[in-house]
């Protein structure tokens, strides 16, 4: 007992120095922060609680020190008084006993989502993927940096669930949860891509924030001055998905007879 509360109070302790310190930075690198927290992880609630608190405070996270965010996480200087300095260190650090990993995150859908729509089978799907034990994240980090495809797919796969895990933060934000996951799943790539394993930090920590990025940067190239309806927005990302599938198969971009015929919309 004693010993979960010293890990708690130095979660604590060590969320309020990094938020002095990207309070005087105006920014935090992602090295940083996992540097921060190499004596005492953070579960996936706490790391995304890291996330989020710094961001509402003003604090940019960035991949480097000359990095340039996709996304502006500026609040109100009312939100920046040092005063808040312990609670948001107490919201990061809380130490409850129903925190959830990423071997215990809910797949079920949020509210509003039809049973019948095929985000439900993907789900599934992703639910029977087996994850990874740390030794194993690590020895398949190493062996993609060497070159192996199958060791990067499979370190993919094995943290999809973390993707929908913080999707669902996002519904009713302008895109469809299966957009939300995919954008997701493309910040996890990015992720995985540039893990480096040799540091001995916990990747899902890593992956978060390239997650968040990508999904927040999605919702923010979507927004519009201008409405548009639900249905068009739908079909807007239907085209996008098509285009982007299309990508991947041709190797450049698109034409626009190439997205209408498989879109099934070739009116030659």
């Amino acid at each position: 007992m004693e010993n979960k509360s010293n890990k708690k109070e130095l979660k604590k302790v060590t969320a309020k120095t990094l938020i002095e310190k990207g309070k005087k930075q105006g920014s935090l690198t992602l090295a940083e922060i996992m540097e921060a927290f190499s004596e005492t992880e953070l579960d996936k609630d706490q790391v995304e609680n890291l996330y989020e608190t710094l961001g509402n405070l003003g604090i940019e996270i960035t991949e480097t020190k000359n990095y340039k965010a996709d996304i502006d996480f500026s609040v109100a200087d009312d939100d920046l008084s040092i005063g808040h300095l312990d609670e948001d260190a107490e919201a990061i650090s809380h130490d409850d006993s129903s925190a959830i990993e990423i071997e215990t995150v809910d797949l079920s859908l949020p509210k509003g989502i039809s049973i019948d729509d095929p985000v439900r089978m993907y789900l599934k799907e992703i639910g029977k993927i087996p994850l990874l034990k740390p030794h194993e994240e690590v020895e398949f980090a190493r062996r993609m940096h060497e070159g192996d495809e199958i060791a990067k797919q499979r370190l993919v796969e094995a943290n999809l669930r973390l993707v929908v895990s913080i999707a669902k933060r996002y519904v009713g934000r302008g895109m469809l949860f299966l957009d939300l996951i995919q954008e997701g799943n493309l910040g996890l790539i990015k992720a995985v891509e540039k893990f480096d394993y040799t540091k001995g930090y916990k990747f899902s920590t890593y992956a978060t924030w390239w997650i968040r990025q990508a999904i927040t940067r999605a919702i923010a190239d979507q927004a519009r001055t201008i409405r548009i309806p639900v249905h068009m927005v739908e079909t807007i990302n239907k085209l996008i998905r098509v285009s982007r599938q299309l990508l991947q198969e041709l190797g450049r971009d698109p034409k626009p007879e190439e997205i209408a015929k498989r879109n099934g919309n070739d009116r030659r």
